[in-house]
């Protein structure tokens, strides 16, 4: 074989096998965000169904967003360093919610305290600071963190607070304190998700990009968080 074709042939089968290669890790990419987009109405259905989360069920249409993390805990927040991963969605002034941004959660100090299990977590966003929060580059939440919560768990009150968090599972935060929890915007899935490089303020107040996957999530949000 001549040398220059040989070394087309070998040109065109590199660039198939990267091409096939990206296309693959993109299809992982999409189906990872949407496993955590299902995973998200899930937990929205159970917090509905626990006797123990009246509270929460009556104030969650006050919330001007919702920051759900279905699972916490085990494959979580097991190590330092380590963390889990979750999706923001925000209520328009017409009442309307948006589509999902992907977001990360870790900490570098955070440790797994005893018997800690794993737990879902859900932040009802009830001011402007936590609004402004997540269209950051990252947010930290604690007592010295840049952003304040309220009381963590099933039996949470209200609160002058930016954020009101709940979880369902063994303690608060199935046994892992909250305090020194970074919060980031995932870049990488949100671009995947929506097939485009996008910021989270770009999904959540200008409604620049759309996935029919969400409708579901959408649909159950709304329904969770109308008046009562």
């Amino acid at each position: 074989m001549h040398p220059v074709k040989h070394f087309t042939l070998i040109a065109l089968a590199a660039f198939v096998g990267f091409t096939v290669t990206a296309s693959a890790a993109e299809s992982n990419a999409i189906s990872a965000a949407q496993t955590v987009v299902n995973d998200a109405v899930q937990t929205l259905r159970n917090f509905e169904s626990d006797s123990k989360q009246a509270w929460f069920r009556e104030n969650v249409s006050k919330a001007r967003g919702l920051f759900i993390v279905p699972r916490l805990g085990k494959g979580g927040f097991i190590i330092a360093g380590s963390g889990g991963r979750g999706l923001v969605v925000v209520r328009d002034d017409a009442g309307n919610w948006s589509q999902p941004a992907f977001y990360t959660v870790g900490s570098a100090s955070i440790g797994l305290q005893i018997g800690a299990q794993e737990s879902e977590v859900i932040y009802l966003v009830m001011s402007d600071a936590g609004m402004d929060a997540l269209m950051g580059t990252k947010f930290q939440l604690g007592a010295d963190g840049t952003l304040m919560t309220g009381p963590v768990g099933m039996g949470a009150q209200a609160a002058t607070t930016d954020m009101l968090g709940f979880s369902r599972g063994v303690g608060l935060f199935g046994g892992i304190s909250a305090e020194g929890t970074v919060i980031h915007p995932d870049f990488k899935r949100n671009e995947a998700y929506y097939g485009q490089a996008v910021s989270a303020s770009e999904i959540l107040l200008r409604h620049s990009v759309q996935n029919a996957d969400a409708g579901q999530l959408i649909a159950t949000v709304s329904a969770t968080a109308a008046p009562r």
